[in-house]
């Protein structure tokens, strides 16, 4: 006897005749045309228009000559993008607009300003680290007075200024190549293609219209214009989560370290990545990669911690909290900040938020263990807005890393929301809950 599934199946697959039992072929179809991109050229020239809105205001509303100047070269570019992606066929309209956008956002504002000798102060911060560093083994300076003066930075970051300190500044090559920014941009691009070479879709190709996009917007052309300090900690951030995922602990372990020994707010970075590791690989790849994180990091940033401690202490710690006798330039209107202004007791409200909403991320992060590297990354962007958002001391390009931990690795794995992990051969963590 057939069941009725089975008889469906056979329904669906031939039609017969009644009382007869002959087979008619089924009818064709029309083929259905193709669905169109209805609106792509439009979004394109909707994004260029708002990117050049952006850099337009800048010379309006930015008292920062450097930022005055990256506005000024940019918003034509952006609107000359938009032009193209509206006349050009769809085939080239987006990379000749890409291209257009990285040439006037990115490439000439750098060049002109590097050339030149302009920067934001912590371009110089960097550079003298490395000097220092190399005249006296201290990339922190004993007796700090104004702002400029302090390096609230670990001492990995001196790396990128030791381009200035052995070339110089004797004309317009070494101008360029020694410009600390110069190298920022480098570490960056090659820890996105790092990132999309792990976690992208099969068949995909090089990225290079949506890196293209992704370094000509906003967000990360003025930084790599006129500053850029923080892109390498963006791109080794978003590197560590996806050789995390792909189960590679050793790497990952290495890039965590170089991470945490740039800012201290890579830190957060470290437990992310190991739960990550833990929950897709096992407990003994996690404690592989925490390993090499803990004993790489601490093996660069401990000597001058022993050596130098208070210098440290004043400048990497105090100092970003607000707390150093001279206050941080990063001024931002942001809540934390706000508070910060009201006095000590909106001071002490400010960092107790920020205890709070650290401690709430880290349970969450306990209950409910990235499943894999896109995960990893919202709850590392999670973690670091509302740092950023309630520290004392803030700006708003400081949120420009969680943006990107978001954005990069879906544009790489052509996935929008969290992808379960394939079931592990090792037992997954015991008490933790599963999604």
């Amino acid at each position: 006897m057939v069941s009725p599934p089975t008889r469906r199946l056979r329904d669906r697959l031939r039609r017969v005749v009644p009382g007869t039992g002959a087979r008619v072929p089924r009818p064709r179809t029309e083929a259905r045309p193709p669905r169109r991109r209805v609106g792509r050229r439009w979004v394109h020239l909707l994004g260029c228009t708002a990117a050049a809105g952006w850099a337009a205001a800048f010379p309006l509303v930015s008292d920062l000559p450097n930022q005055v100047f990256w506005g000024t070269l940019s918003a034509p570019a952006y609107g000359l993008a938009g032009l193209l992606c509206l006349v050009l066929p769809r085939r080239i309209g987006p990379r000749a607009a890409a291209a257009v956008a990285v040439v006037g956002a990115v490439l000439l504002p750098l060049v002109l300003l590097a050339v030149h000798g302009r920067h934001q102060s912590e371009v110089m911060v960097v550079e003298r680290s490395a000097r220092l560093l190399l005249h006296s083994g201290n990339p922190y300076l004993a007796a700090p007075v104004r702002a400029a003066d302090y390096n609230p930075y670990l001492p990995a970051m001196t790396l990128f200024g030791l381009p200035r300190a052995v070339l110089g500044s004797a004309g317009p090559v070494c101008e360029l190549l020694g410009d600390a920014r110069v190298w920022f941009a480098l570490a960056f691009l090659g820890c996105m293609l790092g990132t999309w070479r792990l976690l992208r879709a099969p068949g995909d190709r090089a990225p290079l219209l949506p890196l293209a996009v992704l370094t000509a917007s906003p967000l990360i052309a003025l930084a790599l214009a006129v500053g850029g300090v923080d892109l390498p900690l963006i791109g080794v951030c978003c590197l560590a989560m996806a050789l995390a995922g792909r189960g590679r602990p050793a790497a990952a372990g290495l890039v965590l370290a170089l991470a945490c020994t740039l800012k201290w707010t890579a830190w957060p970075a470290l437990p992310v990545a190991a739960l990550l590791i833990w929950r897709l690989h096992g407990r003994r790849q996690a404690a592989r990669a925490a390993g090499i994180a803990l004993l790489g990091g601490l093996a660069v940033v401990l000597p001058f911690a022993i050596a130098h401690g208070r210098e440290m202490r004043e400048q990497v710690v105090r100092f970003p909290l607000g707390l150093a006798r001279v206050q941080t330039p990063a001024g931002s209107p942001l809540p934390g900040r706000v508070l910060a202004e009201l006095g000590p007791a909106g001071h002490t409200i400010s960092l107790t938020l920020l205890c709070i909403g650290g401690l709430a991320v880290a349970l969450w992060l306990l209950a409910y263990p990235p499943a894999s590297a896109i995960a990893a990354c919202d709850l590392l962007a999670a973690g670091l807005t509302i740092a950023f958002v309630l520290a004392p001391a803030g700006r708003f390009g400081y949120l420009a890393l969680p943006v990107v931990l978001v954005i990069w690795p879906r544009l790489a794995s052509r996935v929008l929301t969290w992808r379960r992990p394939a079931p592990a051969v090792l037992p997954p963590l015991t008490g933790f809950v599963q999604v």
